[in-house]
């Protein structure tokens, strides 16, 4: 295990309904003793601080404050949520452009600081935009961490318990792959107690069609939440939240994040959605689920898909 400060410092940048929702997150869970907001909109991080500290005399003491990005020299961690929304009708794929000039304008004040800490990014698309911050940053690739297909997991984590009957904590299947239109279920690595989850389903009359349309409606949700409400936040806050508390507390978790591969699933020079251990350091190594074909024929796409996404959006910087 690694050591940490007893003092932790987390500056959030972004303050919108992701970021606010992480904010609170993270002071339900007494996590790190300093947290910082920046946002374009002062006010509205000022609003956030003191409503924030209200909290505190029922959950752990925190410094919660307004901040710049000065204030990130010394964090351990700064979480990039600030971006334009997915709105309805559209795809995450489709805010690569203006979220890729907003994540470049946050990205070089932060490095400027004099920060050394981990990257933890959110904003959509995010499997390229935390590629860009990488690139961006020139930070080591395990200081960079996507919340990649995290809510997505979840999400099939939750439909697969509701099925089954079981406690969602208790079903260890990923979602991998993009974090968005062409991730997939690895249902062939998928267990629960032990157990093939693709059994345990076919004992409950579920057929692998029955699994597919689980997995399709995982892939969607999103679209209906935003449809609904207008935007999603609690899940993903939450995901985020888990991500850094692996980070703060030296965890060694196993979570599936947005991570860089070095040949896992036979790529490379791309961040994508996978099961990876978490600590201190940020990203410690990468677990390869061992895929069927099929599934090793989708995570090939959806790196492709990634990829040429990610190239176009750089070169429009350029």
């Amino acid at each position: 295990m690694t050591n940490k400060n007893n003092h932790q410092k987390v500056v959030l940048v972004g303050d919108g309904a992701v970021g606010s929702s992480y904010a609170f997150a993270m002071a339900q869970q007494g996590l790190a003793e300093e947290f910082v907001i920046v946002d374009v909109i002062k006010e509205r991080t000022q609003g956030d601080a003191l409503d924030l500290e209200d909290a505190t005399a029922f959950t752990a003491p925190k410094n919660i404050y307004s901040g710049e990005y000065s204030d990130c020299a010394d964090a351990d961690l700064v979480v990039i949520t600030a971006g334009a929304p997915q709105k309805p009708g559209e795809t995450r794929l489709d805010l690569v452009n203006k979220n890729l000039k907003i994540l470049s304008s946050i990205v070089k004040p932060v490095v400027d600081s004099g920060f050394n800490g981990i990257f933890v990014v959110a904003a959509n698309p995010v499997d390229i935009l935390t590629y860009a911050t990488w690139k961006f940053s020139g930070f080591p690739k395990n200081k960079i961490i996507g919340s990649g297909t995290s809510l997505d997991t979840s999400r099939l984590r939750v439909a697969l318990a509701k099925k089954l009957e079981l406690d969602p904590r208790d079903v260890n299947a990923y979602i991998m792959g993009e974090h968005g239109d062409s991730e997939f279920a690895a249902y062939s690595a998928a267990t629960a107690g032990g157990k093939s989850l693709v059994e345990l389903a076919k004992e409950a009359g579920l057929s692998f069609d029955d699994l597919l349309k689980i997995e399709d409606e995982t892939r969607n949700k999103a679209y209906e939440i935003i449809n609904r409400k207008g935007a999603t936040f609690y899940g993903v806050a939450t995901s985020l939240m888990r991500i850094s508390k692996a980070i703060l507390r030296d965890e060694n978790a196993i979570l599936p994040v947005g991570a860089s591969l070095e040949g896992e699933y036979g790529l490379n020079d791309i961040f994508i959605g996978t099961p990876a251990v978490i600590n201190g350091q940020g990203l410690a190594k990468v677990i390869e689920v061992p895929l069927d074909d099929r599934e090793k024929d989708l995570m090939a796409k959806s790196a492709a898909t990634l990829r040429k996404v990610t190239a176009d959006g750089l070169d429009a910087l350029k």
